[in-house]
């Protein structure tokens, strides 16, 4: 059953050609922890979630599953996920080796933040700015 709130709640999807390989960067880099991960009968991820300090990240095979996702490309894609102390996060990302798009820096509208670029080309922004609703 659906729980009702006042606030949408966006959850990212991405979709990748080697899911497992992106799982497995997504913990060992990230620190998320696995939640779900649903196949069908070839082995493929039709769904999958991660979460990561309380927020779900949705995953998937590229070309599997249901109209219209199968059709969506692998790579490419932009998250950016707002959090308080991005230092700790940026130094885990360093030390497990994951390719630093845009360093750590303090820009002029307030935010800290830096990003990093996934194995299939997707980047992942973590700041401190939070826009408001």
């Amino acid at each position: 059953m659906a729980t009702k709130t006042s606030t949408p709640i966006f959850y990212p999807g991405f979709q990748y050609r080697d899911a497992d390989g992106a799982m497995t960067w997504l913990e060992q880099v990230l620190g998320c922890t696995r939640r779900e991960d649903h196949r069908d009968e070839d082995g493929n991820v039709v769904h999958a979630e991660l979460e990561f300090r309380g927020a779900i990240v949705m995953l998937s095979s590229a070309g599997v599953g249901r109209e219209p996702f199968r059709s969506l490309p692998a790579g490419g894609r932009l998250v950016y996920c707002a959090l308080d102390e991005v230092d700790s996060l940026y130094e885990r990302v360093r030390e497990a080796g994951g390719e630093i798009a845009a360093e750590l820096t303090d820009t002029d509208y307030g935010s800290r933040d830096f990003t990093v670029r996934d194995p299939e080309g997707n980047l992942w922004a973590f700041g401190t700015y939070r826009p408001e609703a």
